[in-house]
C-alpha cells in the first residue's frame, strides 16, 4: 500500500508503526545503529539529532540529510559505566599484570592511536588499564583529557628525578578503568640527562614496581618515535611488544632494527622480553601495495600478526581533538570496531 506523506518531509505512519519502532523515526529525530564490534554483533541505539528537511529537497539530497549525525549535542554523548561493554560476552582477565610497550621508531605508523584505543577498548570491558605516556609530545595524554602542560607533575619527574609514580597517575574523565601517567615537554631533555644516571636504563621499571602495578591488569606504554633511551626503558619495564606497523612499504625498512634492538635488550637487560603482538595499521583495502605489504608481514612472522587490520579512518583522526578516544567518540565507526575487534584478540591471547 503507498504511503502518504505529510509534506514536512517524513511519511505519515500509523500510529501501531511508531509505537513499535517500525518504519521511520519520529519528526525531528533520527535513531542511528550503532553495530558492536565481534561476533554475534549486536546492535545499540543512540537518539540523535536529525537536521530538518525541506520538502522541496530532492530524495538524494534527503537520504544526505538523513545520515548526519550532529555531535554538537548532549543527545549524542555515549556514557561509559564501570564494566559497560558492547557484547555481552566476557574477556579473561591476565593471570598477572600485562606490560605492553607499543613501540616502533617510524613516526607517524599509529603508536598512540593503536595504544590509547586498544587501552579504552580493554577498560570498557572491565580491565584496568594503565597507559604511561613516554613520547614528549604527549599525544595520548592529548588524548586521554589528562592535562599535561605547565607544571603538572609527568613521567619525566618519575625518571629523572625519583618521584612516586603514584603522584603524576590521573584517572581519565567519565572512564573507571583507564587511568594515564602524562607526558610533558620536558620529557625531551630526560634522554640527554638520563646518560649520566645509575641503572639508567631500568628507571621505568623500578617506578612501576614501587607503585605496585599489580592493581591493574595491563600497563600500556606509549614509545617515542625513536629508540633512544625512552624506548630501552620501555622495553626494559616490559613483557610485551607491540609494533603498529603502517601498510605502506616505507613502514617496513626499519623494522629490522628496532628487532635487533629488541633482541639485544633481551638477551642482557630483559630476558622476559618477547615480541607478542604486531598491528597493521592505516590499511586501505582500495589499494594493492596495502594487501602486499599485510601478506608479506603475515608471511614473516606469522600468528604474531593480528588478524584484525585497522583501517584508515578519519573518526581516529578527529577524536583526539574531542578529548575522547575512538572508541567514546564514536563507537560505530569503522576504526573504533576495528580496534574493539584488536583488543579482543589481544585480552584472548594467553601469556607464554
Amino acid at each position: 500500500m503507498p504511503v502518504a506523506h505529510s509534506g514536512l518531509g517524513w511519511p505519515d505512519l500509523p500510529p501501531s508503526e511508531h509505537a513499535t519502532g517500525v518504519g521511520w523515526p519520529e519528526k525531528g529525530v533520527s535513531r542511528q545503529r550503532i553495530p558492536a564490534t565481534g561476533t554475534p554483533r549486536v546492535e545499540r541505539m543512540a537518539t540523535v539529532t536529525q537536521t530538518p528537511l525541506n520538502p522541496g529537497d530532492s530524495p538524494l539530497v534527503r537520504e544526505a540529510l538523513n545520515s548526519v549525525v550532529s555531535r554538537e549535542t548532549p543527545a549524542t554523548k555515549l556514557p561509559i559505566q564501570a564494566g559497560d561493554s558492547f557484547l555481552d560476552d566476557s574477556w579473561p582477565k591476565p593471570a598477572k599484570t600485562r606490560v605492553i610497550a607499543v613501540a616502533n621508531q617510524k613516526g607517524g605508523v599509529g603508536k598512540t592511536t593503536t595504544s590509547v584505543n586498544i587501552a579504552a577498548a580493554l577498560s570498557m570491558k572491565g580491565e584496568r588499564v594503565l597507559v604511561v605516556d613516554l613520547d614528549p609530545q604527549g599525544n595520548a595524554s592529548t588524548a586521554l583529557a589528562t592535562e599535561h602542560r605547565g607544571d603538572v607533575p609527568d613521567v619525566y619527574q618519575v625518571l629523572v628525578d625519583d618521584l612516586p609514580m603514584a603522584d603524576i597517575v590521573k584517572q581519565v574523565p567519565d572512564m573507571p578503568n583507564l587511568y594515564c601517567a602524562p607526558a610533558t615537554i620536558d620529557l625531551a631533555g630526560a634522554e640527554i640527562e638520563l646518560v649520566s644516571l645509575v641503572a639508567r636504563e631500568a628507571r621505568l621499571r623500578r617506578a612501576l614496581a614501587a607503585y605496585d602495578a599489580v592493581d591493574f591488569d595491563y600497563v600500556i606504554i606509549d614509545c617515542p618515535p625513536s629508540l633512544g633511551l625512552l624506548t630501552v626503558n620501555a622495553l626494559v619495564a616490559a613483557d610485551e611488544v607491540m609494533i603498529p606497523i603502517q601498510c605502506e612499504y616505507y613502514a617496513l625498512e626499519g623494522l629490522g632494527q628496532l628487532l635487533r634492538n629488541v633482541d639485544l635488550i633481551k638477551a642482557h637487560l630483559n630476558p622476559t622480553l618477547r615480541l607478542s603482538t604486531i598491528v597493521l595499521t592505516m590499511y586501505d583495502g582500495r589499494t594493492r601495495l596495502a594487501s602486499q605489504v599485510a601478506d608479506e608481514v603475515r608471511a614473516h612472522f606469522g600468528d604474531t600478526v593480528l588478524s584484525t587490520v585497522i583501517p584508515r579512518s578519519v573518526r581516529l583522526s578527529e577524536a583526539p581533538s574531542y578529548g575522547q578516544s575512538v572508541m567514546t567518540y564514536d563507537p560505530g565507526s569503522s576504526g573504533a570496531m576495528a580496534y574493539m575487534d584488536a583488543a579482543r584478540e589481544i585480552a584472548h591471547r594467553a601469556m607464554v
